[in-house]
């Protein structure tokens, strides 16, 4: 990507961001997740892409072959877009009412979407970790469409993060954008900063599960949800 086109990506994305406020299909009405562009100017671009290429070539890369030549820019293109969840306001969620009105006590079965894939990079060494998430909820007078839980884990996972941390976000969003009777989240990853260097565990992967209001408190409910997790 070269300067010009770096800014005409993020131009293009704040002027469809702003477009579509207001209108249309109220689950669809606003990009939520590309409402903050990131502003990285021209002469920053340049200046990162000739310090990734100076890096890779002390490691070893040959930059002067056909294959490589380009790979400085791709890579930095690579790591803007793996990392656009910054660009999001998961709190732009659009909710709707259900047929509870205002009852303290009543509650719709829970709701569980998933396997939700994502692909991350550890805020530690900036390697990518990827799995599936499973998120579920107890409704009380408010929902969302299920595709927002599939945008929610996105928006967070497309960051330098951890997994345990991509979890306690997405629960604890649910709870203030919904005030549900219970929140859970259950995600499954492989982190290849285990397998790449230091232990090089080729074929372990990592559980985190969380649990917000009803499901902390009744067993039967993290069974049923954990056991939709395994189908």
């Amino acid at each position: 990507m070269t300067d010009t086109d770096h800014h005409e990506h993020a131009s293009s994305r704040s002027e469809r961001s702003v477009a579509t406020l207001g209108g249309g299909d109220p689950e669809e009405g606003t990009l939520w997740e590309h409402l903050v562009p990131r502003d990285v100017g021209d002469e920053q671009w340049s200046r990162f892409e000739g310090n990734v290429a100076e890096i890779f070539s002390a490691f070893g890369m040959d930059l002067e072959t056909p294959g490589t030549e380009d790979t400085p820019r791709r890579f930095l293109k690579a790591l803007y877009d793996s990392t656009s969840g910054y660009e999001g306001d998961a709190k732009l969620v659009t909710v709707f009412p259900t047929e509870c009105r205002g009852g303290p006590d009543c509650r719709i079965s829970q709701i569980i979407e998933g396997p939700i894939s994502f692909f991350s990079l550890c805020e530690h060494h900036a390697l990518p970790f990827h799995g599936t998430a499973h998120v579920g909820y107890i409704a009380h007078d408010r929902i969302i469409g299920i595709s927002k839980l599939t945008r929610l884990v996105r928006v967070f996972a497309k960051r330098f993060t951890l997994q345990e941390r991509i979890g306690q976000e997405v629960a604890d969003h649910l709870v203030e954008l919904l005030g549900a009777h219970g929140v859970a989240v259950h995600l499954e990853a492989t982190h290849l900063c285990t397998q790449m260097r230091g232990v090089r565990e080729e074929n372990s992967r990592t559980w985190t599960s969380f649990w917000r209001g009803n499901y902390e408190e009744e067993p039967g409910l993290r069974d049923e949800f954990l056991r939709a997790t395994e189908r």
